[in-house]
């Protein structure tokens, strides 16, 4: 992967949020402005049937094979808007974990693109998690599109 070397890689985490198309459609717009590229990162987080060998089994392929549909879907849909195909991570584990594992392993990725929820419950598990005391660990900076945004005004400001 030589030539994401020297372009900007935008890492966008998906998840099954309502925020996730505002991070994407940043993400894909910002890429489209300045010669980057988007990456996804899907977790497939580990089941509380773990006890249960085959079944576990059963539902992880399953889990597997929803993430590759989705990730299949998003990738049609960023491919036009960004200009390049989206470099693709999906991975098992803890979400945080795998996260930091990847930014940590993959010297491409430039910017972490998150979008910010809008609900009673704050602005999401991942930004209040990254926003405290790991953040100083990052070597890359964060963006934090608001949840509310409207593609509109994400147009206006990528």
């Amino acid at each position: 992967m030589a030539e994401t070397a020297h372009q900007r890689v935008f890492l966008v985490v998906v998840d099954e949020s309502e925020e996730l198309q505002i991070a994407v459609h940043y993400a894909a717009r910002r890429a489209a402005h300045t010669g980057g590229r988007v990456a996804l990162l899907y977790v497939i987080e580990p089941s509380e049937l773990q006890h249960w060998r085959a079944i576990e089994d059963l539902a992880r392929e399953e889990r597997r094979e929803e993430a590759e549909q989705l990730m299949h879907r998003l990738c049609e849909e960023i491919l036009p808007m960004a200009g390049s195909m989206p470099i693709v991570y999906i991975r098992e584990g803890v979400r945080r974990d795998e996260l930091l594992a990847l930014i940590n392993e993959e010297p491409s990725i430039s910017i972490l693109v998150l979008a910010a929820g809008t609900g009673p419950e704050g602005p999401g598990p991942l930004i209040s998690y990254l926003t405290g005391k790991p953040a100083a660990r990052l070597r890359i900076p964060i963006t934090i599109v608001p949840g509310g945004a409207t593609l509109e005004q994400l147009d206006l400001i990528s």
